[in-house]
């Protein structure tokens, strides 16, 4: 089976194209999920499970549409996004589905030149390091991402009462692989610019702020449920740090989709430091990732946020008995959160065995039945 051959997904739309702004689903149902109740911190009739990167990765029917089709490409092709995001919902019978798409499409939208190299990840031709190339990083609008609007149309009217989560990547994580020219170990371009040059650096999360609170609106007008921002390299940041260049920014972010009325989650690797602050930035949920227990990371957050996380994605290759004990003391950790979402600390690894997820989001739905 190929990209091509994928079967054309139902669309909302009575002209069958993509819904306008306001049209996505708002039926009981689909308020009532388990997730969203979560998200606001009502109770649940289970802990709600999803994965993040389980759109893709691990499963082989994704591995087989995939073939063949490049990474960026195969984001800017409803039909196949579609096909991509419903597989695990199908496969694990998770409580929601997470959009398939990569951090770095509305960069790709605007014009930047930039690939996804495999095994290494995004690589940005000409990397972001003066005032000038400020000017290449215009204003995102609707029209530079249609096929998001056209593929979140397609998949609400697949998904029903099961929410579509969209994402995007945060201004310090863009504003990284813009500058570094892709993936780093040490962030040494992109601090050096911080502490460097203050007001540039500024302004580039300022552009990027924007950029990024524009690919949410495209998401949550057509159809998505709630939002994640994805700050994954974050976590090479002091406290002090974070709060002076990087707060402000996503803080932005938060706020300029706040009237939406749809969660907004949090999340970055190696956060554990900084879970106040990002408490703080405006998200409802904050993940955290498997190195501070849920409890622990509740106190260092605050009242008024749920959590989300937080198994090592790691434990998925150990025996069943030890990842239903791990996942126990997951559970535990969580108990008298105000609310929780159960999901890896960070993403599915590529070689995890698919059906060690399915176990997981039905022991978690068996064990936490209420």
């Amino acid at each position: 089976m190929s990209a091509n051959d994928l079967p054309p997904a139902r669309s909302t739309s009575p002209a069958g194209g993509a819904p306008s702004a306001g049209q996505q689903p708002t039926t009981d149902a689909l308020r009532d999920s388990a997730f969203l109740r979560a998200c606001r911190r009502e109770p649940v009739p289970h802990t709600p499970v999803w994965f993040m990167r389980q759109a893709g990765r691990s499963l082989p029917e994704y591995l087989k549409v995939r073939e063949g089709v490049p990474m960026l490409e195969s984001c800017m092709r409803p039909e196949l996004v579609t096909e991509i995001t419903l597989q695990p919902v199908r496969r694990h019978k998770v409580d929601a589905a997470i959009y398939f798409s990569d951090i770095v499409v509305p960069l790709k939208a605007i014009g930047i030149d930039l690939d996804i190299k495999p095994g290494v990840g995004p690589v940005v031709a000409e990397p972001v390091r003066r005032r000038e190339d400020l000017a290449r990083l215009r204003d995102l609008t609707p029209e530079d991402v249609s096929y998001v609007t056209e593929a979140i149309g397609m998949l609400t009217g697949e998904l029903g009462a099961t929410p579509l989560i969209g994402f995007a990547g945060a201004p310090f994580t863009l504003a990284s692989y813009l500058v570094e020219g892709g993936p780093s170990r040490n962030h040494e371009h992109t601090k050096a610019l911080m502490y460097g040059d203050p007001r540039l650096w500024a302004d580039l999360l300022d552009r990027l702020a924007g950029i990024t609170a524009a690919f949410l609106k495209v998401q949550i007008e057509a159809g998505a449920s709630a939002v994640q921002l994805f700050d994954s390299w974050v976590g090479a940041l002091s406290p002090a740090d974070y709060r002076r260049f990087v707060m402000p920014a996503s803080a932005t972010v938060f706020a300029e989709v706040e009237g939406y009325g749809v969660p907004r989650i949090h999340f970055g690797v190696g956060t554990g430091e900084l879970l106040g602050p990002m408490g703080e930035a405006g998200a409802d949920v904050v993940g955290v990732d498997w190195r501070v227990p849920l409890d622990e990371a509740a106190r260092r957050v605050g009242p008024g946020r749920a959590l989300q996380g937080n198994l090592d994605p790691a434990v998925l290759f150990s025996t069943p008995e030890a990842v239903e004990a791990k996942t126990r003391e997951v559970l535990d950790a969580a108990r008298g959160l105000e609310g929780h979402i159960f999901n890896l600390g960070h993403g599915v690894l590529p070689t995890t065995d698919p059906d060690a997820l399915t176990r997981l989001t039905e022991y978690v739905h068996t064990r936490t039945a209420r």
